[in-house]
Protein backbone atom coordinates (compact mmCIF):
# COMPACT_ATOMS: atom_id res chain seq x y z
CA UNK A 1 0.00 0.00 0.00
CA UNK A 2 2.61 2.37 0.91
CA UNK A 3 4.01 1.76 -2.95
CA UNK A 4 0.67 2.89 -4.03
CA UNK A 5 1.21 6.35 -2.32
CA UNK A 6 4.21 7.38 -4.12
CA UNK A 7 4.28 9.79 -7.20
CA UNK A 8 7.96 10.24 -6.95
CA UNK A 9 10.78 8.16 -6.00
CA UNK A 10 14.78 9.14 -6.41
CA UNK A 11 17.15 5.72 -5.70
CA UNK A 12 20.66 6.50 -4.89
CA UNK A 13 20.57 8.89 -8.05
CA UNK A 14 24.22 11.03 -9.34
CA UNK A 15 24.03 13.22 -11.94
CA UNK A 16 26.95 14.53 -13.79
CA UNK A 17 28.16 16.57 -16.94
CA UNK A 18 30.64 17.04 -19.07
CA UNK A 19 32.30 20.71 -19.33
CA UNK A 20 34.43 21.73 -22.36
CA UNK A 21 37.13 24.60 -22.09
CA UNK A 22 39.62 25.86 -24.82
CA UNK A 23 37.09 24.99 -27.37
CA UNK A 24 38.58 26.23 -31.00
CA UNK A 25 36.18 28.73 -32.11
CA UNK A 26 37.57 28.49 -36.13
CA UNK A 27 38.21 25.84 -38.67
CA UNK A 28 41.66 26.48 -38.53
CA UNK A 29 42.18 26.28 -34.88
CA UNK A 30 40.37 23.08 -34.55
CA UNK A 31 42.60 21.31 -37.55
CA UNK A 32 45.50 22.82 -35.71
CA UNK A 33 44.31 22.06 -32.02
CA UNK A 34 42.50 18.60 -33.25
CA UNK A 35 40.57 16.90 -30.18
CA UNK A 36 42.56 18.60 -27.84
CA UNK A 37 39.97 20.28 -25.46
CA UNK A 38 39.88 19.60 -21.97
CA UNK A 39 37.31 18.12 -20.09
CA UNK A 40 35.99 18.32 -16.80
CA UNK A 41 33.48 16.18 -14.86
CA UNK A 42 30.88 18.07 -12.69
CA UNK A 43 28.57 16.08 -10.04
CA UNK A 44 25.52 17.98 -10.10
CA UNK A 45 23.54 16.01 -7.69
CA UNK A 46 25.17 13.03 -5.36
CA UNK A 47 23.73 10.42 -4.68
CA UNK A 48 20.36 11.66 -3.84
CA UNK A 49 17.46 9.10 -2.07
CA UNK A 50 14.41 11.57 -2.23
CA UNK A 51 10.48 9.95 -2.33
CA UNK A 52 7.41 12.06 -2.57
CA UNK A 53 4.16 11.53 -1.72
CA UNK A 54 0.49 11.47 -3.87
CA UNK A 55 -0.82 14.79 -2.83
CA UNK A 56 1.90 16.64 -1.82
CA UNK A 57 3.49 19.97 -2.31
CA UNK A 58 6.88 20.26 -2.20
CA UNK A 59 9.25 23.45 -2.34
CA UNK A 60 12.62 22.53 -3.65
CA UNK A 61 15.45 25.47 -2.53
CA UNK A 62 18.84 26.48 -2.58
CA UNK A 63 21.13 28.72 -4.06
CA UNK A 64 21.57 28.47 -7.71
CA UNK A 65 24.22 26.21 -8.85
CA UNK A 66 22.91 23.36 -6.39
CA UNK A 67 21.48 21.35 -7.97
CA UNK A 68 17.53 21.75 -7.59
CA UNK A 69 16.45 22.40 -11.63
CA UNK A 70 18.31 19.62 -12.65
CA UNK A 71 16.78 17.17 -10.24
CA UNK A 72 13.08 18.62 -11.09
CA UNK A 73 14.43 18.13 -15.09
CA UNK A 74 15.26 14.25 -14.18
CA UNK A 75 11.90 14.04 -12.51
CA UNK A 76 10.17 14.96 -16.09
CA UNK A 77 13.23 12.61 -17.48
CA UNK A 78 14.58 15.66 -20.08
CA UNK A 79 17.37 14.45 -18.99
CA UNK A 80 19.04 10.98 -17.32
CA UNK A 81 21.04 10.45 -14.14
CA UNK A 82 24.09 8.48 -14.65
CA UNK A 83 23.78 6.21 -11.91
CA UNK A 84 20.21 5.21 -10.12
CA UNK A 85 16.89 5.62 -10.72
CA UNK A 86 13.91 8.47 -10.90
CA UNK A 87 10.84 6.85 -11.14
CA UNK A 88 7.18 8.46 -11.20
CA UNK A 89 3.71 7.43 -10.75
CA UNK A 90 0.90 9.55 -12.52
CA UNK A 91 0.01 11.80 -15.61
CA UNK A 92 2.95 14.31 -15.34
CA UNK A 93 3.40 17.95 -16.65
CA UNK A 94 5.73 20.76 -16.23
CA UNK A 95 6.55 24.17 -16.50
CA UNK A 96 10.62 24.22 -17.03
CA UNK A 97 11.52 26.83 -19.35
CA UNK A 98 9.70 29.63 -21.00
CA UNK A 99 8.37 28.68 -24.20
CA UNK A 100 9.18 24.96 -24.49
CA UNK A 101 7.07 22.98 -26.38
CA UNK A 102 6.10 25.83 -28.49
CA UNK A 103 6.23 26.18 -31.58
CA UNK A 104 7.33 29.96 -32.71
CA UNK A 105 4.92 29.91 -35.77
CA UNK A 106 1.71 28.50 -34.20
CA UNK A 107 -0.45 31.00 -33.01
CA UNK A 108 -1.46 30.56 -29.36
CA UNK A 109 -4.52 28.87 -29.85
CA UNK A 110 -2.82 26.08 -32.17
CA UNK A 111 0.00 25.41 -29.44
CA UNK A 112 -2.81 25.19 -26.59
CA UNK A 113 -4.00 22.41 -29.33
CA UNK A 114 -0.22 20.97 -29.70
CA UNK A 115 0.37 20.75 -26.44
CA UNK A 116 -2.66 19.58 -24.78
CA UNK A 117 -2.26 16.62 -27.37
CA UNK A 118 0.77 15.72 -26.04
CA UNK A 119 -0.53 15.26 -22.50
CA UNK A 120 -2.87 12.73 -24.26
CA UNK A 121 -6.25 14.94 -24.56
CA UNK A 122 -8.05 14.13 -27.52
CA UNK A 123 -9.21 16.66 -29.99
CA UNK A 124 -13.01 16.52 -28.54
CA UNK A 125 -11.47 16.88 -25.51
CA UNK A 126 -9.22 20.14 -25.76
CA UNK A 127 -12.63 21.34 -27.36
CA UNK A 128 -14.24 21.44 -23.75
CA UNK A 129 -11.60 23.03 -22.44
CA UNK A 130 -9.98 25.40 -24.89
CA UNK A 131 -12.53 28.44 -23.68
CA UNK A 132 -11.15 27.73 -19.90
CA UNK A 133 -7.63 28.10 -21.50
CA UNK A 134 -7.84 31.24 -23.16
CA UNK A 135 -9.66 32.88 -20.47
CA UNK A 136 -7.21 31.95 -17.60
CA UNK A 137 -4.21 33.16 -19.53
CA UNK A 138 -6.13 36.21 -20.25
CA UNK A 139 -4.20 36.76 -23.36
CA UNK A 140 -7.68 37.97 -25.39
CA UNK A 141 -7.24 38.63 -28.90
CA UNK A 142 -3.29 37.77 -28.67
CA UNK A 143 -4.52 33.84 -28.39
CA UNK A 144 -4.59 34.09 -32.49
CA UNK A 145 -1.05 35.79 -33.23
CA UNK A 146 2.08 33.61 -33.17
CA UNK A 147 3.66 32.83 -29.75
CA UNK A 148 7.02 34.33 -30.96
CA UNK A 149 5.68 37.60 -31.05
CA UNK A 150 4.77 37.31 -26.88
CA UNK A 151 6.51 38.47 -24.29
CA UNK A 152 7.78 36.08 -21.30
CA UNK A 153 5.05 36.75 -19.26
CA UNK A 154 2.41 36.05 -22.19
CA UNK A 155 4.05 32.56 -22.73
CA UNK A 156 3.84 31.68 -18.92
CA UNK A 157 0.05 32.75 -18.85
CA UNK A 158 -0.04 30.25 -21.85
CA UNK A 159 1.73 27.59 -20.84
CA UNK A 160 0.61 27.61 -17.08
CA UNK A 161 -3.19 27.76 -18.40
CA UNK A 162 -2.36 24.72 -20.37
CA UNK A 163 -0.68 22.63 -17.69
CA UNK A 164 -3.42 22.81 -15.30
CA UNK A 165 -5.94 21.81 -18.02
CA UNK A 166 -4.85 18.68 -18.75
CA UNK A 167 -5.53 16.32 -15.73
CA UNK A 168 -2.34 15.58 -14.47
CA UNK A 169 -1.57 13.68 -11.30
CA UNK A 170 1.94 15.32 -10.85
CA UNK A 171 2.87 18.95 -11.67
CA UNK A 172 6.78 20.44 -11.68
CA UNK A 173 7.27 24.27 -12.02
CA UNK A 174 10.61 25.68 -12.17
CA UNK A 175 10.64 29.39 -11.44
CA UNK A 176 8.52 30.05 -14.10
CA UNK A 177 6.21 32.08 -11.55
CA UNK A 178 8.57 34.52 -11.39
CA UNK A 179 7.98 36.05 -14.73
CA UNK A 180 5.08 38.40 -15.36
CA UNK A 181 2.89 40.84 -13.70
CA UNK A 182 1.64 40.84 -10.11
CA UNK A 183 -2.00 40.10 -11.16
CA UNK A 184 -1.46 37.03 -12.81
CA UNK A 185 1.06 35.98 -10.63
CA UNK A 186 -1.52 35.94 -7.66
CA UNK A 187 -3.67 34.34 -9.68
CA UNK A 188 -1.09 31.43 -10.32
CA UNK A 189 -0.19 31.00 -6.80
CA UNK A 190 -4.40 30.90 -5.50
CA UNK A 191 -4.50 28.42 -8.54
CA UNK A 192 -2.19 26.64 -6.96
CA UNK A 193 -3.37 26.50 -3.81
CA UNK A 194 -6.53 25.47 -5.25
CA UNK A 195 -4.29 22.39 -6.81
CA UNK A 196 -2.53 21.81 -3.12
CA UNK A 197 -6.11 20.66 -1.82
CA UNK A 198 -6.56 18.31 -4.39
CA UNK A 199 -5.28 14.81 -5.16
CA UNK A 200 -2.20 16.63 -7.41
CA UNK A 201 0.91 16.36 -6.62
CA UNK A 202 3.27 19.87 -6.67
CA UNK A 203 7.08 19.93 -6.82
CA UNK A 204 8.03 23.92 -7.32
CA UNK A 205 11.81 25.33 -7.58
CA UNK A 206 11.40 28.61 -6.40
CA UNK A 207 13.38 31.71 -4.44
CA UNK A 208 10.32 33.60 -3.10
CA UNK A 209 10.33 31.67 0.25
CA UNK A 210 7.79 33.63 1.72
CA UNK A 211 4.87 32.45 -0.68
CA UNK A 212 6.18 29.16 -0.74
CA UNK A 213 5.58 28.54 3.31
CA UNK A 214 1.74 29.18 2.56
CA UNK A 215 1.51 27.32 -0.38
CA UNK A 216 4.32 23.68 0.79
CA UNK A 217 3.78 22.01 3.97
CA UNK A 218 7.11 20.43 2.97
CA UNK A 219 10.39 22.04 1.61
CA UNK A 220 13.86 20.00 0.47
CA UNK A 221 17.47 21.92 0.88
CA UNK A 222 19.57 21.10 -2.02
CA UNK A 223 23.14 22.16 -1.05
CA UNK A 224 26.26 21.30 -2.99
CA UNK A 225 24.59 18.57 -4.57
CA UNK A 226 22.86 16.83 -2.13
CA UNK A 227 20.12 17.35 0.64
CA UNK A 228 21.57 19.25 3.56
CA UNK A 229 17.79 19.06 4.50
CA UNK A 230 13.98 17.56 4.41
CA UNK A 231 11.03 18.54 6.62
CA UNK A 232 8.19 21.10 7.61
CA UNK A 233 8.41 24.15 5.07
CA UNK A 234 9.20 27.01 7.70
CA UNK A 235 11.48 24.74 9.54
CA UNK A 236 13.66 24.09 6.75
CA UNK A 237 13.59 27.49 4.78
CA UNK A 238 13.71 29.44 7.69
CA UNK A 239 17.50 26.86 8.65
CA UNK A 240 18.52 27.53 5.05
CA UNK A 241 18.03 31.81 5.76
CA UNK A 242 20.24 31.37 8.32
CA UNK A 243 23.07 30.32 6.33
CA UNK A 244 22.13 33.31 3.70
CA UNK A 245 22.59 36.04 6.45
Amino acid sequence: MEKDNVAIKVTNMTKTFKLYSDKANTLKERLVRGRKNKTEVRTVLKSIDLTINKGETVALIGVNGSGKSTLLKLMTKIIYPNKGRVTTHGKLTSLLELGAGFHPDFTGRENIYFNAAIFGLTKQEINKRINDIIEFSELGEFIDSPVRTYSSGMYMRLAFSVAINVDAEILLIDEILAVGDQHFQDKCFAKLEELAKSDMTIVIVSHSLEPMKKLCKRAIWINDGEIAMDGEATTVMDAYLKTCE
